[in-house]
């Protein structure tokens, strides 16, 4: 068995603490408790649901893709941080990330902000370089 990294176990330490940062696609999903036929407690991600894809909400800006263009860039466009990609990827019903940007020119939907309070959400906060 391998030992737990120490950021892992100093998270176990605090009560309450969420092992995944704010900017994390994973931050909100519940964390369940394994324990093992020897009884060690082993901590796992619950299976993380979509939001439900619907109408477009209006706090959202249209992106043409452009050549060369991949989802951390966007990421870090329109959030100014490279690994929040996903909420793009969420808010376009894509299974592989890499599938936002294989067209050019074709046009994908871009969420405003983070849930949660993320720095930079609310109204317009993170949305950039439109």
């Amino acid at each position: 068995m391998t030992e737990p990294q120490p950021y892992e176990s100093a998270l176990d330490a605090i009560p309450g603490a969420h092992p995944y940062p704010r900017s994390s696609r994973y931050h909100d999903a519940e964390i369940g408790i394994h324990t093992q036929p020897d009884g060690t407690p082993v901590r796992y991600v619950k299976r993380r649901l979509l939001p439900p894809l619907g109408e477009p909400d209006e706090n959202t800006a249209t992106h043409t893709v452009s050549s060369g263009e991949r989802p951390d860039h966007l990421g870090q466009r329109y959030f100014g941080d490279p690994a929040a990609w996903w909420r793009i990827a969420d808010a376009n019903p894509v299974l592989d990330p890499r599938e936002l940007t294989a067209e050019p020119g074709e046009e994908i939907e871009i969420p405003d902000g983070f849930p949660s309070g993320f720095p930079g959400s609310g109204p317009g906060g993170g949305m950039r370089g439109r």
